[in-house]
């Protein structure tokens, strides 16, 4: 049955003008566009004119930037999700969000199906169809690039020319496929295919190569309450509000730049350059406060889990059950996490120069060097370590002498 109303998530470029004029023509469908503004830093309006200029029976615009910090990076924080070891997942983390929004804009308007521009090959495309997936089952999905006829870039090209759709000169397209929103800016094809090529230095378009970043070194406060940062050298920030300004110093001291191959989901690996400022400070941030307010086996349960936690979001199961189960373990785990955290951000560095909590767990009669009478017998560490040991020397003297 031929779909009579698409929700098409749109972001002003070619590809998705290219899509949102295919779609009315292949189906002879309605195209509703739905843009997010999540910090992408380009003029959100300006898609929506784009896309009634190319025939969108309705243009949504949602900012959704707060939404973005508060509800979807602010807790993936709180998980300490790192995926792979380095990426802080600012690509992965926005598609659930865009998804839900398409998916209230398609029941509202009446739509049937719901259409993205993620291609065939690469990781936003699982993200977006199994949010799809959880949120509104029912609604059909188009993914254009799987579907159509188009065998290359001139093609396509040729496409927009005879349908009246702007065309970027090609000195003006970078040569890279980015993604850029509160979290992050990221970069991938063009000369980066070659994982021995360096990144060119005129890429990075947020932060500072370190070596140009300030001579002076910068200090800054962040305070933290239930798990979340709140403020910003005393100042009572909202999340967005708060990341924005990280971003800003960040960006300045050169902080936040990675260049990795990474394994997609569909099995390809794939390499990535990312800038993520803002959301390198507040990791190395939280880190810091936590490893004074939480339990030792609470966080280290939660790091087991922290790898497991980036996979599902990474791969797009945000809307699973073990994710929601995840967060609710790992929220659990954060409602200590309160105090502040001094920092020195200098040449690319994140430097931790204090921290403090009225939470702490931290007992300076237990750590000290000095008298520790009536608080630590040291006597006792003795059965302690016979009865770790015990395990161990049993197996020694069944197994006789090693080597």
């Amino acid at each position: 049955m031929q779909p009579r109303r698409i929700v098409l998530a749109y972001s002003g470029g070619l590809d998705t003008s290219i899509i949102l004029v295919w779609l009315r023509e292949t189906f002879g469908a309605e195209v509703i566009t739905y843009t997010a503004d999540i910090g992408q830093g380009e003029e959100v309006e300006a898609a929506r004119e784009k896309a009634l200029a190319c025939g969108a029976a309705a243009a949504h615009v949602a900012d959704l930037r707060e939404t973005f910090a508060r509800d979807y990076v602010f807790p993936m924080f709180r998980a300490a999700a790192l995926y792979e070891g380095e990426y802080l997942l600012g690509t992965s983390i926005a598609r659930p969000l865009i998804a839900r929004g398409m998916v209230e804009i398609a029941r509202a308007e009446g739509a049937d199906a719901l259409a993205h521009g993620a291609t065939g090959k690469g990781n936003d495309q699982v993200r977006f169809e199994l949010a799809f997936a959880a949120l509104a089952p029912e609604m059909r999905v188009i993914a254009p690039w799987r579907e159509w006829d188009f065998r290359s870039r001139e093609e396509m090209l040729r496409y927009a020319e005879a349908h009246g759709i702007p065309v970027e000169r090609r000195g003006d397209a970078p040569p890279f496929s980015m993604d850029a929103n509160l979290l992050h800016i990221s970069y991938e094809g063009g000369p980066l295919e070659d994982p021995w090529t360096e990144p060119p230095a005129d890429m990075w378009r947020w932060t500072r190569a370190p070596e140009d970043a300030p001579d002076a070194p910068e200090e800054i406060t962040i305070a933290f309450e239930r798990g979340d940062a709140v403020a910003l050298d005393g100042e009572a920030l909202p999340p967005a509000a708060l990341l924005a300004r990280l971003n800003e110093l960040g960006a300045r001291h050169g902080i936040g730049r990675v260049d990795i191959v990474e394994n997609r989901f569909v099995g390809i690996k794939s390499r990535g350059c990312y800038e993520t400022p803002g959301g390198t400070i507040l990791f190395r941030a939280r880190r810091a406060i936590e490893s004074i307010t939480l339990d030792r086996e609470a966080m280290h349960l939660r790091d087991e889990l922290a790898p497991r936690y980036a996979k599902l979001v990474y791969n797009g199961f945000w809307f699973a059950p073990e994710r929601e189960a995840l967060q609710r373990l790992v929220d659990g785990i954060a409602q200590d996490v309160e105090g502040e955290v001094r920092l020195r951000l200098y040449k690319g560095n994140v430097q931790v120069l204090g921290r403090r909590s009225p939470r702490s767990l931290y007992a300076p009669e237990l750590s000290t060097f000095e008298d520790d009478r009536g608080a630590y017998d040291q006597k006792d560490a003795e059965g302690f370590i016979r009865l770790q040991a015990l395990r161990l020397a049993t197996a020694a003297r069944k197994r006789g002498p090693l080597g």
